[in-house]
């Protein structure tokens, strides 16, 4: 992340190269604090590490020890200079709607020796309860058998396409070391929308159609046909009978 003049491509790639890098980090390093993801911001003075986590406290350590420590790694690893790279924690206020928290979770349940089954249903529920729309958690290697398959859990209503998916849709992926073998683990949260934007995306469904309360109806006022006429026999003379 040097300061010499480079092309724009060449930028964007390091820009992405380094969030990789970082993202990867962390992920292994902060797993069992509940890590759920990173976000980089370069101001003039510095550059601005916010790492998201269930468990802040852990983060940043006793004194903020932990959180130094991981400051000098990132400046010595990225070559930044004194003082110019800080590291900040931020807590993640709904877990149950982090795909990257239950991830972990799921992983450390079927580490523990918690039942694929029982592991990934409690995992569904407890994301379900706590106001998601939609969740599928799919897991695949050797469960029980020597032959691996794969095993699907869907709760509620998920979206698979286009853009709403950008927004709505929050995935995780993470790798199980087994005794037996790697399984794969796969969770997909469709968040619920917040007109606020806090719990979940701002921007609607576009084929979400709300129904309005129908408006009081107004009695029509009748003009009163008769009045102008002067009673049944006023009006223009018709046929009397006469030739």
């Amino acid at each position: 992340m040097s300061q010499a003049q480079i092309s724009k491509k060449r930028k964007f790639v390091a820009d992405g190269v380094f969030y990789a890098e970082l993202n990867e980090f962390l992920m292994r390093t902060l797993a069992e604090d509940g890590y759920a993801g990173v976000e980089v911001r370069v101001t003039p003075i510095r550059t601005e590490i916010i790492i998201r986590a269930t468990r802040t406290r852990e983060v940043l350590g006793e004194k903020g020890r932990r959180i130094r420590e991981l400051t000098a790694v990132v400046q010595k690893r990225y070559n930044f200079p004194e003082n110019s790279v800080e590291l900040f924690a931020e807590r993640v206020e709904n877990r149950a709607s982090c795909a990257m928290a239950q991830a972990e979770s799921l992983r450390y349940k079927l580490l523990g020796g918690l039942a694929v089954r029982r592991a990934c249903y409690g995992v569904v529920r407890f994301i379900m309860e706590n106001g998601a729309k939609g969740c599928e958690v799919i897991i695949s290697g050797k469960l029980r058998a020597q032959r691996a398959k794969a095993m699907k859990f869907r709760d509620g209503y998920l979206i698979s396409t286009g853009e709403p998916k950008k927004h709505y849709i929050d995935e995780a992926v993470r790798h199980v070391l087994m005794r037996q073998g790697v399984l794969g683990v796969k969770v997909k949260i469709m968040l619920a929308h917040d007109p606020e934007g806090k719990m979940g995306p701002s921007i609607p469904l576009p084929d979400n159609v709300i129904v309005h309360e129908p408006k009081e109806e107004v009695p029509i006022m009748v003009p009163d046909m008769y009045a102008a006429g002067g009673g049944e026999g006023g009006g223009e003379g018709g046929y009397d009978g006469t030739a």
